[in-house]
């Protein structure tokens, strides 16, 4: 009986405890109330009508209903962040994977090459590139020019529908830095010893890298797939300081249509919905790909060849 008296005997903290969550208290501060509070409050006011001028007025589901059956122009905004998604995501990860393999070498140099390889993923998402590229593809930017130096016709890369999103893609594309080092670090840890066995039975290096290098670096691939298209579905600067959103939508993410309610027009009750509407997004894809994660990803330590 003492014993069992002893077992439940609740746990003294000590001085040392104390300390730390002294030490954690900041965090968790800023955790409280710079995530948790807004997530929720924003929660609650998607069900309201929250004009910022006034007080929040309780509409129950009027804002998602408006939102899926009236709103052509979230549509619009779907569609957009998902061809903006299929392309960059897959763009990047394959760009990332090539110069990670490229990379994966004992050559003079090479830790130079790495680092100015990863450079501009240091300016990702700044505005500041963004305004350079925007700069780069205007009517008279230097690509125009190169294309006209090679007698080639001039491109409106930002007032034409079908070149302004691909041309935004590309600079999330170019933007493969971090996707490139967690690739590196990856390839380095694939063991040798399966490249030599696969040398000795007749492989040639295209066979090794798809049946030794992809199915042992998987986890990072599949790691690097969920970042990226996370990030994807939110991206909202370089739409909004490229091209605002035009031309007539074509750039118009959804991150745009959330600015554009929430801050152009205050109807901060309607943009918590769309946000929420993001955020299931975000949750059922990133659930979709782990539920496909069982077929594809390897987390064993045994070769694959």
């Amino acid at each position: 009986m003492a014993a069992n008296q002893t077992a439940i005997k609740p746990k003294r903290y000590k001085k040392r405890d104390y300390q730390a969550f002294l030490y954690l208290m900041p965090w968790i501060l800023g955790m409280l109330i710079l995530q948790i509070y807004p997530f929720l409050c924003s929660f609650y006011y998607s069900f309201t009508n929250y004009q910022v001028s006034s007080s929040p007025i309780w509409s129950g589901l009027d804002n998602y209903r408006y939102l899926f059956t009236k709103d052509t122009e979230f549509w619009n905004s779907v569609k957009v962040t998902v061809v903006y998604t299929l392309y960059t995501v897959p763009g990047k990860l394959v760009m990332a994977l090539a110069v990670a393999v490229f990379l994966n070498r004992n050559i003079k140099g090479i830790n130079l090459i790495r680092t100015l390889y990863y450079i501009p993923s240091l300016f990702g998402g700044s505005v500041a590139v963004s305004v350079l590229w925007k700069a780069l593809f205007i009517d008279n930017g230097v690509i125009n020019a190169l294309l006209t130096g090679l007698s080639l016709p001039a491109i409106q890369f930002w007032g034409d529908p079908r070149y302004a999103l691909k041309t935004i893609c590309a600079l999330e594309i170019w933007q493969f830095g971090s996707s490139m080092v967690m690739f590196l670090a990856a390839l380095k840890q694939v063991p040798a010893s399966l490249y030599e066995a696969a040398s000795i039975d007749g492989a040639g290096k295209l066979q090794s890298f798809f049946r030794i290098t992809l199915p042992q670096i998987t986890p990072i691939i599949f790691f690097n797939l969920i970042m990226q298209t996370i990030q994807a579905l939110q991206n909202f600067t370089s739409a909004f300081v490229i091209t605002k959103g035009g031309p007539v939508k074509s750039t118009y993410v959804l991150g745009m249509k959330l600015y554009k309610e929430g801050f152009s027009y205050f109807k901060m009750g309607y943009a918590s919905a769309i946000s929420w509407a993001i955020f299931v997004m975000i949750v059922a894809v990133t659930m979709l790909l782990f539920r496909s994660s069982s077929v594809w990803v390897h987390y064993d330590d045994e070769g694959s060849f």
